[in-house]
C-alpha cells in the first residue's frame, strides 16, 4: 500500500535473519538464536526506538523468516508498507559466530530475497516524502537491487532528502575486493553523510591513518564523514576539520549492530537539530557522542535490532557519565 505521509528516515536494503551463536546443545553442537537483522533495518529500528518515524523498502521471502522480520519491524514502530513478501525467493540468512563478542558471518544469499528487489517494486511515495534516505553497499552487490538502489537514491535526492550511506563492506558477498571498492566508491559522491569503519576508510581511500582517510573521503563530496573506531569511539570530519569523540565504556556481549546503533543515534540527533546547524562541526560532534552512547548500550545486549535502546536509556547513560 502506498503512503503520502512524511517520514524522518526511509531506508532501502537488506532485511535478514541473523542466526547468532548461543551456546552448545547437550550433544556438543552449536546453537543459533534467531534475531532480526540487516544494516538498514537496524538503523531504522534504532531511530524508531528513540522516537523517530521510519519506513523500510526491501524484499523478503513469504516464509517463516520473512514474516518474522515484518513483525519484528512493526513491533519497534517501523512502517513496512514498502516491504515486499515474495513467493519466488527465500529470505536472506546470516549465521553469526561470536568470539569474545566479535563476529564472523556466513551468508545464505545465492540469491537472497533482498537482492531481488526491482525498481518497479520500490515505494516511490516513501522516497519522495522523507527527510533522510539511507542505504548500504549490500544493495550494490547484485542486480536487480543495484539498479533499484541507484534509482531510489536519485528520486530521494531530487525530492530534497539528505542521503545517508554506510558502505558496510562484507567481503564474502562480492566477487572480488576490486569490484567492491569500484562499486562502493561510485556512490560516494551521492552521499551527504557517510559512515565507515576504520577498516572501510582504509579500503576506500587507500590510506591507513583514519583522519587522513576521512579527509580524503570528504573530498569525494560528503558533507559529514564519520569513521567508527570501535571501543575508541568515532572520528567526525566536517568541512576539512576532524575531531575524535571518545566512546562510552561497555561490557561487550555482542557487537552485532553496533555501527548501526551508532548511526541511528547520529541520524536521530541530526533530525532533531535546526537545518542551518545540521552540518556544523560542533553539532556533528554532539551527534557522534549521542551515537556512541546508543552503541554502548547495544553491544551490552544480544542481537542487533532487539538490542536498540530507548531515548530514556540513552539520556540516562549520558547523564550518568557527565
Amino acid at each position: 500500500m502506498k503512503t503520502n505521509e512524511t517520514y524522518d528516515l526511509v531506508a532501502l536494503g537488506e532485511a535478514l535473519v541473523d542466526f547468532t551463536e548461543a551456546g552448545m546443545s547437550e550433544n556438543g553442537r552449536r546453537l543459533f538464536e534467531q534475531n532480526p537483522g540487516g544494516g538498514p533495518v537496524n538503523v531504522l529500528s534504532a531511530v524508531a526506538r528513540l522516537g523517530g518515524k521510519t519506513a523500510f523498502i526491501g524484499k523478503v521471502g513469504s516464509d517463516m523468516h520473512g514474516l518474522f522480520l515484518k513483525t519484528s519491524l512493526q513491533d519497534v514502530g517501523v512502517y513496512t508498507g514498502g516491504m515486499i513478501l515474495s513467493d519466488d525467493v527465500f529470505t536472506t540468512l546470516a549465521f553469526v559466530a561470536l568470539t569474545d563478542g566479535e563476529r564472523e558471518f556466513s551468508f545464505a544469499r545465492k540469491p537472497g530475497a533482498d537482492t531481488c528487489l526491482t525498481e518497479s517494486e520500490t515505494d516511490t511515495a516513501l522516497l519522495e516524502n522523507c527527510e533522510i534516505f539511507h542505504f548500504s553497499s549490500l544493495s550494490l552487490t547484485d542486480e536487480p537491487v543495484r539498479s533499484a538502489t541507484y534509482a531510489a537514491i536519485q528520486r530521494a535526492k531530487n525530492a530534497g532528502a539528505i542521503i545517508s550511506y554506510d558502505p558496510n563492506y562484507r567481503a564474502s558477498l562480492w566477487s572480488s575486493q576490486d569490484e567492491a571498492v569500484r562499486r562502493i566508491r561510485k556512490l560516494l559522491a551521492q552521499a551527504d553523510i557517510l559512515k565507515v569503519s576504520d577498516e572501510e576508510a582504509e579500503l576506500l581511500s587507500g590510506i591507513a591513518d583514519p583522519e587522513s582517510a576521512a579527509l580524503a573521503l570528504c573530498r569525494e563530496g560528503a558533507r559529514i564523514v564519520v569513521v567508527t573506531l570501535g571501543k575508541h569511539g568515532a572520528l567526525v570530519c566536517v568541512g576539512g576539520h576532524c575531531r575524535r569523540i571518545p566512546g562510552f565504556e561497555a561490557q561487550v556481549v555482542d557487537s552485532t549492530g553496533a555501527g548501526d546503533a551508532f548511526w541511528g543515534g547520529f541520524i536521530y540527533q541530526l533530525l532533531h537539530t535546526e537545518q542551518s546547524k545540521r552540518f556544523d562541526p560542533d553539532a556533528a560532534a554532539d551527534f557522534a557522542r549521542f551515537g556512541n552512547a546508543v552503541a554502548a548500550i547495544c553491544v551490552s545486549r544480544r542481537g542487533g535490532m532487539p538490542a536498540m535502546p530507548s531515548l530514556e536509556e540513552v539520556e540516562t547513560l549520558i547523564r550518568n557519565r557527565e
